[in-house]
């Protein structure tokens, strides 16, 4: 589904957004690498030992969640998106990673008012706005289905169905992405 845009992407964005003492970012580095490397349990050790000591880092709690997301803890996921949110409004990218949990979840109108916040907060973080057309087609296709269901004689309303989730069978040709960037 098009709406999985987390891990490498953000990550590296939010590295960009924020600043850190030298020996912060070599220690956020260090958690990352673990992560890259597939050392899940290892790195979220350390990021829980880490975050005692610097509960406010946005990098290793954003990091945090991108990891619970992988391990499928949506929940756990949910509440440390949420949270930044809260702790840090101005950065787009824990909304965007929140949207995609609650459409994986078929939540599509909560997916749809955290990608508002997003794009409101920042109107030019494209993968929100991408995003954000992902959530209304979904949101057109569970209208088109309601009213097909409705009134079976209906003609145009099962057409624009099938156009929609035709739209989302349609693979798009392989483009650059940054390193281990899921869409």
């Amino acid at each position: 589904m098009p709406m999985q845009r987390i891990a490498a992407v953000a990550a590296l964005l939010l590295c960009g957004a924020l600043r850190l003492a030298p020996a912060l970012a070599d220690e956020y580095r260090d958690l990352y690498q673990l992560y890259k490397q597939g050392e899940t349990a290892r790195a979220m050790e350390r990021i829980d030992a880490y975050l005692a000591q610097q509960p406010r880092d946005a990098r290793a709690r954003f990091l945090k969640g991108v990891i619970l997301t992988d391990q499928k803890r949506r929940d756990e996921a949910i509440a440390v998106f949420t949270e930044l949110t809260q702790d840090f409004p101005e950065l787009p990218e824990p909304y965007n990673n929140l949207s995609v949990l609650y459409a994986s979840q078929g939540n599509y109108e909560r997916a749809r008012e955290v990608l508002e916040m997003a794009v409101r907060n920042y109107p030019g973080y494209a993968t929100a706005h991408e995003n954000l057309g992902d959530v209304y087609a979904m949101l057109a296709s569970q209208a088109y289905d309601k009213a097909a269901r409705a009134d079976p004689k209906n003609t145009t309303a099962p057409v624009k169905l099938r156009l929609v989730r035709e739209l989302f069978s349609v693979k798009a040709p392989p483009a650059e992405a940054a390193p281990g960037a899921n869409r």
